[in-house]
């Protein structure tokens, strides 16, 4: 991974860790998302405007990863209900990187050194043991919840990893995926809440007019490392938007950092410095 790539993906933690955190702190989960889900539509819509269109070969993969990133959105909405940002976040982007690192090394013929799995084991480890330390307070159906969009996290990496490498235009595939990803979103919101999406602006606008921008760019960035990196070290250093996740939740949020959170916030660290050095 060139060093391009890796301060690039680490921009996009910075943003994705902002954009969870304007979801949790909002005092209307189901504004924040939807919000944030239906102000991919603006950025979606200009890349798709000024970019190359995706080859043909990348309109499954569109759809598939449509379908689940509406997944993800449903079951983080769900978790984030349930439980708390520094408990739910990581245990929910702490399993995807163990996931699309075992799919990638044994059914997409990836080759990782020793020191690359490594790196992603400790950074894995190291957000996973962020949520194990308050696990025993969580409601079961919040673990449920976190390991359930963990592995919708995983899946939509996999597929827009995939999907970005046939498209031969990575930034106009999330376009795509992001503009039609806003309308079942849109639909469910409807559904919900009959009422909510005309009052957006005013009900969340900071998800609506800020966090879907970020969102948007953030994974964008990370659409286009796939194309430039393995899938595996790409997902485990953008999952260590947990170290900015918790910096967000301990100054903004106010939630209490103990010793034990701060020592596995370091181990994940470690395993970013790791993946930096591994060749």
């Amino acid at each position: 991974m060139t060093a391009t790539v890796f301060f690039a993906v680490l921009l996009a933690a910075l943003l994705h860790a902002g954009w969870n955190a304007v979801v949790k702190g909002g005092s209307d989960k189901l504004a924040s998302m939807a919000g944030m889900s239906i102000g991919h539509a603006v950025p979606g819509a200009l890349a798709i405007l000024v970019l190359p269109a995706p080859a043909p070969e990348a309109w499954p993969w569109i759809a598939f990863s449509v379908a689940l990133h509406f997944g993800y959105q449903w079951f983080l909405l769900r978790s984030y209900e349930l439980g708390d940002l520094s408990q739910v976040y990581p245990i929910a982007r702490g399993s995807a990187p163990v996931i699309v690192t075992l799919v990638s090394v044994a059914f997409l013929g990836a080759a990782l050194t020793g020191q690359q799995l490594l790196a992603i084991g400790l950074i894995a480890i190291g957000i996973l043991s962020i949520g194990a330390a308050r696990a025993g307070r969580a409601a079961p159906q919040a673990i449920l919840a976190a390991l359930i969009t963990g592995l919708f996290i995983a899946s939509y990496s996999l597929a827009d990893g995939i999907g970005a490498r046939l498209s031969d235009s990575p930034v106009a595939f999330f376009g795509w995926v992001a503009f039609l990803g806003a309308f079942p979103f849109a639909l469910y919101t409807r559904l919900k809440r009959p009422g909510l999406l005309l009052q957006l602006p005013k009900a969340a606008p900071a998800a609506f007019f800020g966090g879907g921008w970020a969102s948007f760019t953030a994974y964008a960035i990370v659409v286009w490392a796939f194309t430039q990196a393995p899938l595996a070290l790409v997902t485990a250093l953008r999952e260590s938007s947990i170290i900015f996740a918790v910096l967000i939740g301990a100054l903004v949020l106010r939630e209490r950092v103990d010793l034990a959170r701060a020592a596995s916030v370091f181990l994940t660290l470690c395993g970013v410095v790791l993946m930096r050095l591994a060749r």
